[in-house]
């Protein structure tokens, strides 16, 4: 498959997809933040290697929030057994690749009838989320229209009462989703087709290289996870330096943040080894730092970057770099999908 139609593939499943499902996600948004107000958690559940590395992007991108302003959310990425023991009412369930089975919590089904399993999985991202950033606009009118009358409610009933056009607000959701939609559909093109040599030169780089070290930080680290399962399942060696928590918090606590990558370079790294990075910001210290270990270990270095590629496409801190000319982070990271899910299949 030829770049251009990989994204045009992409672009006509994502623009039909959405434009189907805009109005049930938007009313899931108003389900989900109305059970996060009551104490509600999403559990995401992983049944694959790529099904688990989104079940953390899931978690991490609730729990984490890179909303200026906007409250952290709890979610948890857990397995089918925990799940049958932890679940309550007010809980809600996303599986990948994994079936909640009997479960008192709400699940959520997100299933694009695409049969390729990449654009699957990038149809599916995107979905989770709009969820993540829209939950909080149902959130946020909840908070600002009602009102406590306090002491005086008795006589004033009418205070307590929310102002908010639930179907208003619903109708906002779903244009912003359709809006995304397009969004995301424009940045796949736009670093599929511009980055389209990039890819091929680093398409041969792991085919002619030995093993290929992936690392990045909070959702990033989840895209490691995923480009490692999606080579591994394509017969090439693949190690992913963000899977060992011992690991990560020993060199944190004892050494520093900036070095939890770059010591596993000095452990695992080998001339020839390829070392793909994920950043959103192309600026991350320890993603700098381990790309710099890499290079005088003798390892081919490929970065994917956001924004304008930050300090490591302006400084060439790698041999090769996908920039994804974005400044939101979410849709960074579903382009960067499409763009290592599409190196995959030129490696295979």
């Amino acid at each position: 498959m030829t770049e251009a139609l990989a994204a045009d593939v992409r672009r006509e499943a994502n623009a039909s997809w959405f434009a189907a499902e805009a109005e049930r996600l938007a009313r899931l948004c108003g389900e989900m933040a109305a059970r996060f107000a009551r104490g509600g958690r999403l559990l995401a559940l992983g049944g694959s290697p790529a099904g688990w590395s989104d079940a953390h992007h899931v978690a991490v991108e609730f729990v984490h929030p890179v909303i200026v302003g906007k409250r952290a959310l709890p979610a948890l990425a857990l397995t089918a057994e925990s799940l049958a023991l932890i679940a309550e009412p007010d809980d809600m369930v996303i599986a990948f690749d994994a079936s909640p089975g009997e479960t008192p919590a709400l699940v959520i089904e997100l299933e694009p009838p695409v049969a390729d399993p990449f654009v699957r999985q990038e149809l599916v991202e995107t979905a989770y989320h709009v969820l993540w950033e829209l939950v909080h606009v149902f959130l946020d009118h909840s908070e600002r229209n009602v009102h406590d009358a306090g002491a005086a409610s008795f006589l004033y009933p009418f205070l307590g009462e929310t102002e908010t056009d639930h179907e208003a607000v619903v109708d906002d959701v779903r244009r912003s989703i359709l809006m995304k939609a397009e969004e995301i559909g424009e940045l796949r093109t736009q670093t599929l087709t511009e980055c389209r040599e990039t890819l091929v030169e680093a398409a041969a780089a792991i085919r002619a290289g030995g093993r290929v070290l992936a690392l990045g930080n909070g959702g990033s680290a989840t895209d490691a996870m995923d480009v490692v399962a999606d080579l591994l399942a394509a017969g090439r060696p693949a190690i992913d330096l963000t899977a060992d928590a011992a690991v990560l918090t020993a060199i944190a606590n004892d050494v520093g943040v900036e070095a939890i990558f770059a010591r596993q370079v000095i452990a695992h790294g080998r001339a020839g080894d390829v070392l793909l990075a994920l950043s959103t910001s192309g600026g991350s210290a320890n993603v700098i730092s381990a790309l710099a270990e890499a290079r005088r270990r003798g390892l081919v270095t490929l970065a994917f970057v956001g924004y304008d590629g930050g300090r490591i496409a302006a400084e060439g801190l790698a041999d090769h770099v996908i920039v994804t000319r974005s400044q939101h982070i979410p849709r960074i990271q579903e382009a960067q999908a499409s763009a290592y899910h599409v190196l995959c299949e030129m490696v295979r």
